[in-house]
């Protein structure tokens, strides 16, 4: 078998491992003890990440929604901790921001989802059964009596021979589809999901095939996330980019449905939807058209604002024109004033400790001793809640070409809860970043491990996947599960803990037992893997068999 880049990176990260202790009785006595304070870098500590966590998350800046008076002091906030660091504007026009135009759209309470099927005729609720939007900058759309049709996974996936759609005219049709990727071990790269499963995938191929409706059909874990977390505010305002066709390219309307609500659609039918779901784990699946008709009228309330990026930079010395990219999401979900008692989602967790981390990084580096070969530049993206805006438009209107940009390192919600040896990797394997962090693992006495949880597709989720598909390297750390003096699965529990509690949450508060010295353990080794890629000439490449790599190359 030939030598891969993957397999070089496999190699690194194994010489990483064994590079990190010696015996493992006295690797494991070594990690309970305290890091030596010359290991964390100048510039980072608990008590600065808290205090910056703690103001982006205060109850003053209203939840960080985009559009906001929360926005107006999160970005004013953020340029003058970058300007008091010494810090450059990051924009060459000699500004801290990148304006990110932005339509809000409020959909007004409706009829509901009016369903039939020869004499049933039912109406779904909205929250309750299903929750639906339109993209389209118009005042109102209306679907009338268009079929439902189960379309499986909803996956078009040529490099796996593997087609939902086949040759099914689907125009006008609204179409069912599940969430994730077929379960299965030989196709789809096995549990980790891809980006086929990802719902925002499924809602475009919808949009291609010429479908009037898309809904993804809701299961708690398969999706990763509670029904509250997309069908809990059927009315609030949600953002997007503005289209030069003001978004009509788009399906109709798009949304979720939940499990009870597919079920019943399917019994409407005279079908079993459990039977129909494992007709959709089979390449040999084809539409299924369910008789039932639906209409749906959506009426908006729409703004148009400009939102905005923040942009700081550390001008390189050697090669200045040679950027490597910080990146963390400054915005949460603000206000909601249709709920009782606490209204606020503060977004603490996610992501005021990331954006946090941006200010203590940035101090790192204007503490170091000398100042970086290659410019560092500091991106607090606006609009990810709303699905990655902030992001995609800097990376469809770069302010430093892809080509010159070495990597993106992302950062969304640090570790709340101490130390672990370990840190995971979402997308492991992805590229030769891989190997950068594993030398800076070994250098630091941790250690790698892989997204415990690849069936959730976090990959996909966060801002560097907006960097990924413009095709520059991008990394994403989570906090890792072997934590110190914890007892084994704690790791895990407070992750399953964060999800059904605080994701997405009113309550996603700074908490009182919060031990931030593992988010200043993590955020030492993104300082550390960012300055050894800023010190180098490298260029890291993606892997063969990344689905990112043919942009890179073409770009290089």
């Amino acid at each position: 078998m030939p030598v891969t880049r993957q397999h070089l990176i496999a190699a690194t990260l194994l010489a990483a491992v064994a590079a990190c202790g010696g015996e493992a009785d006295r690797e494991a006595e070594a990690l309970h003890e305290p890091i030596p304070a010359a290991a964390i870098a100048p510039g980072i500590s608990a008590d600065t990440l808290l205090e910056a966590t703690a103001t982006l998350a205060s109850d003053e800046f209203e939840g960080r929604a985009p559009g906001s008076e929360g926005e107006t002091k999160t970005v004013e906030y953020l340029t003058e901790q970058f300007a008091a660091l010494g810090l450059a504007p990051g924009n060459p026009d000699g500004t801290w921001v990148q304006a990110v135009p932005l339509v809000g759209i409020t959909p007004l309470p409706g009829d509901g989802l009016f369903v039939t099927r020869d004499s049933d005729a039912r109406t779904f609720e909205p929250a309750a059964d299903y929750v639906a939007w339109t993209k389209h900058v118009v005042d109102e759309v209306a679907v009338d009596y268009a079929e439902f049709v189960f379309v499986g996974y909803g996956a078009r996936a040529p490099e796996y021979d593997w087609d939902d759609y086949g040759d099914a005219d689907l125009r006008g049709k609204i179409l069912l589809s599940l969430v994730n990727d077929p379960p299965l071990d030989d196709v789809f790269g096995g549990p980790a999901m891809t980006y086929y499963g990802r719902w925002t995938y499924k809602h475009e191929i919808a949009a291609e095939l010429g479908a009037a409706g898309s809904l993804v059909i809701h299961e708690p874990g398969p999706a990763g996330y509670p029904w509250e977390v997309v069908g809990s505010t059927p009315y609030a305002e949600s953002f997007d980019l503005i289209a030069a066709d003001d978004n009509l390219s788009r399906a109709t309307f798009e949304g979720w449905v939940q499990r009870h609500t597919a079920e019943r659609l399917f019994r409407m039918a005279g079908l079993d939807f459990e039977a129909a779901k494992q007709q959709a784990a089979d390449r040999a699946f084809e539409p299924i058209p369910l008789g039932v008709t639906g209409s749906l009228r959506i009426r908006n309330e729409l703004r148009r604002i400009e939102s905005q990026n923040v942009v700081a930079k550390i001008e390189g010395s050697d090669a200045p024109d040679e950027v490597v990219m910080y990146v963390a999401h400054w915005d949460h979900m603000g206000v909601d004033p249709s709920l009782d008692g606490d209204r606020i989602f503060n977004g603490a967790a996610d992501n005021a400790t990331g954006t946090a981390g941006l200010i203590e990084i940035a101090r790192a580096f204007m503490w170091a001793p000398e100042p970086p070969r290659r410019s560092i530049l500091f991106l607090a993206v606006t609009a990810e809640e709303q699905g990655l805006l902030g992001s995609r438009h800097y990376a469809d209107n770069p302010l430093y070409p892809a080509a010159q940009t070495v990597a993106a390192l992302n950062m969304d919600v640090l570790n709340q809860w101490g130390r672990t040896r370990d840190l995971t990797i979402v997308g492991f394997g992805q590229s030769e970043l891989d190997a950068a962090a594993a030398e800076t693992a070994a250098e630091l006495g941790r250690t790698l491990a892989p997204d415990p949880e690849p069936e959730k597709g976090f990959y996909y989720r966060s801002d560097h996947f907006s960097f990924a598909r413009a095709g520059i390297p991008a990394f994403y750390a989570d906090p890792g599960v072997e934590y110190i003096d914890k007892p084994p699965g704690y790791g895990i529990e407070k992750r399953a803990e964060y999800t059904a509690n605080d994701y997405h949450a009113v309550s996603d508060e700074v908490k009182p037992d919060w031990d931030l010295s593992g988010a200043v353990e993590d955020l030492n080794f993104m300082f550390r893997m960012g300055a050894r890629l800023a010190a180098g000439s490298d260029w890291p490449e993606w892997s063969a068999t990344s689905e990112f790599r043919a942009v890179r190359e073409a770009q290089r």
